[in-house]
Parts: structure tokens; sequence; C-alpha cells
């Protein structure tokens, strides 16, 4: 019944059917009556609707006294913790303009320090730049957000894994006694698959952003990716892969943990609150698994990884089940690097973790060489507000 009188009220300031009420209803008195009746809804705790009324009002009056209220409700007000992306998708962009003024000059073989100093320069102001022209063109939803900064951030992670699982880039040579290895310096090749992985997530997350992506739907995504790509890996381990073989199990198991979990999230009903207990289920239970480890000690590898394989998947089970919707409105953190396990006011959870290039010193028997590698945020702990 909301959703029909919202619908009802769009339609009778911004459609009138007589001439003379549409000559006296100025575009100011339209944008004030749709204002007036998002102040209700926010008096009656229903933000998401105020939301809906405010971006209504800046699309079709942008001018008008009401925009500028709309616009204030929608960056400060009590709708903007369930509707605006903005602080987010702009602290993301930032980051993710400073990973690039690294890695364009890495992908292009840059091996003088002013190089990647130009870029740091550069490409922070760039992604600032960048985010904000983003967020004033859409004023994106979280959900919406959360949709490029998870596709941007899960795309550069899927770019490094393929290229080392495909070898992209690497040379043979003899390693001695007839042996013939691989290796050699691949950085060139693994900041482009970075590059390239980087910019498809986006596009996609982009995409999909440009239909209703929901808070739940994008950490239902999160969840699902990274759960999908530690059971990939287990398994893997326990069908005896090794090296490549098994970062291509935990990288084909976090994309269909991914989707699986963005496709049942409708369908579950399941809300943010709701897809942080699943995760605090499986961390429970895995830890649960390793404690059992270290008591029995187990002679069988295999063994060892399947109790907190089992225990794990039991948890986001009894997480998923014994989970309640709160009625409260759910909180949102801001942007910036994330960490495997988030701590802050709201509880602990599983997050999205930031990575980060790194250079690795690999002896080889010609010598030294180095490698790119990724360094991954493990932790994130905030105290402060979750606004």
């Amino acid at each position: 019944m909301r959703v029909i009188f919202v619908v009802l009220l769009a339609a009778a300031v911004l459609l009138p059917s007589a001439h003379d009420l549409s000559a006296q209803v100025t575009p100011a008195d339209s944008a004030a009556v749709l204002l007036g009746a998002a102040n209700t809804f926010l008096a009656r705790d229903q933000p998401d609707l105020a939301a809906a009324l405010h971006r209504l009002i800046l699309e079709r009056f942008p001018d008008s006294p009401a925009a500028a209220a709309a616009r204030l409700a929608l960056n400060d007000g009590p709708s903007a913790v369930a509707s605006n992306g903005a602080t987010e998708l702009q602290v993301w962009s930032t980051t993710y303009g400073a990973w690039l003024g690294v890695a364009v000059p890495g992908a292009f073989g840059v091996d003088d320090t002013q190089g990647y100093g130009v870029g740091l320069l550069v490409g922070a102001p760039l992604g600032f730049l960048t985010g904000r022209a983003v967020v004033r063109s859409m004023n994106p939803t979280i959900g919406q957000a959360r949709a490029i900064t998870f596709g941007g951030t899960w795309g550069t992670w899927q770019g490094f894994g393929w290229r080392e699982v495909l070898d992209l880039g690497e040379e043979e040579f003899d390693c001695g006694g007839g042996v013939v290895c691989t290796g050699g310096d691949t950085t060139e090749e693994t900041f482009a698959a970075m590059l390239v992985g980087g910019a498809a997530g986006i596009t996609v997350g982009a995409l999909l952003g440009r239909a209703s992506v929901s808070d739940a739907v994008a950490t239902g995504a999160n969840t699902g990716a990274l759960w999908g790509s530690g059971i990939g890996g287990a398994v893997g381990g326990l069908l005896d892969l090794e090296d490549d073989d098994l970062l291509a199990a935990a990288l084909v198991g976090g994309n269909v943990g991914l989707a699986a979990a963005a496709l049942a999230t409708p369908a579950l009903g399941f809300s943010r609150n709701q897809w942080r207990m699943v995760s605090l289920g499986g961390v429970i239970g895995g830890l649960a698994g390793l404690g059992l480890d270290l008591l029995i000690e187990p002679d069988d590898d295999k063994v060892a990884i399947a109790i907190p394989l089992a225990t794990g998947v039991a948890g986001l089970a009894i997480g998923g089940a014994t989970s309640r919707p709160s009625g409260a409105r759910e909180p949102s953190r801001n942007g910036g690097p994330g960490g495997l396990l988030e701590i802050d006011r709201d509880g602990i959870a599983l997050g999205m973790p930031s990575f980060t290039p790194r250079r690795l010193p690999v002896q080889t028997v010609d010598g030294t060489r180095w490698r790119t590698a990724m360094g991954i945020h493990w932790l994130r702990v905030s105290t402060g507000p979750t606004r």
C-alpha cells in the first residue's frame, strides 16, 4: 500500500490531467508536495520511501528550493544510511586510483622510481575526481556503490589469480641436468592482468548497478565469493590438487559462490545483517574444526582439511537458519581498505579483504628473481561510528 501511495502521489504531481490545474501548479509546488510526503515517511521511520521521493525531486525538479533540502537529506539525513553510497564509492575510487598509479607504470615495465612517483601523484586525485563525477551523475545507493567497488576488487584478484594459473609471461630455462623450468620476471604481465580484471569487474558492477542492487545482494555476493574461495580451495586440497590447480579451484569456487549467493539472496529474503550472521557462524564453525584438529592431531592431511571444512559449512548453515530479521535500519560502513575479518561497533563479520601489490625475492639456481605478489589485509578494526 505504501508503494501504491508513492506511485499515485508521483502521478498526481507529475502528470496533472486538467489544463487549468497544470497552469496553476508550478514545478516548485510539485517539488514541495513530494518533499512534504518524504518528510512524513521519515517521521514514520520509513527512510527507503523517503529516499525514493528525494531522488525523484532531484531528477524532475533539480532547480527547485525543495531540491536543496532533498539533496541534504540524501547526503546527511536519516535516509542516507539506507540509500547513499556516495562516501563509500568516493573513498574506494580514490584508493583504486592510487593503485592504478602503481599498476599502470608496472604494466609498461617502468623501472625508475620517478615513474611510480608521478603515478601516485596523479592516480589518487584522478580517482577522487572520477568518483565524485560518478556520484554526482547517479547518486548511487549503497548496493549500487558496492556492486562497483566489489566488482573492481574481485576483478583485480581474478586477474592476478588467472595469470598465475595460466603462467602468462613465464619463460622456460634450463635448471641443469636436462631439467627445464619455467619462471622469470612476470611483473608486466601480472600488472596487466590485474588491470584488465579490475576494469572488467568495474564494468560488470556498473552495468548491474544500473538496476536496483540492494545492500543485501551486494553483501551476499561478497560473502559467497569469500566462502566459495575457501571451500573451493579446501575441496581442491581433498582432491590432491597442488599449485596452479589448487589456485584455480579457489578461483572457480569463489565465482560460483558469488553468483549463487547473489541470486539466492532475494529468494531467501536475507538482509545484510543476516549475511553477517551466516559469516559469523562459518567463522565459529571453522575455528571449532581447527580446534578439533589440534586436539586429535590427525595423521592424514585430508582428514585435517575435511574437519574444519565440514564444521565451517555446518556453521554457515546454522548461521543462516538461526538469523532473523532485526527490523531495524541496517548500519553501513564507509569505504576504505577492508579486511577478511572486520570488527566494529556492529559486531564481527567477514568482509572483502583489500589487496596490495608486493615485490618478493625468490631464490632460483640463477640467483635471486623478483616476483610480483599480492598482499592481503586480513583484519580491519574500527572503533568509531560506522556512518
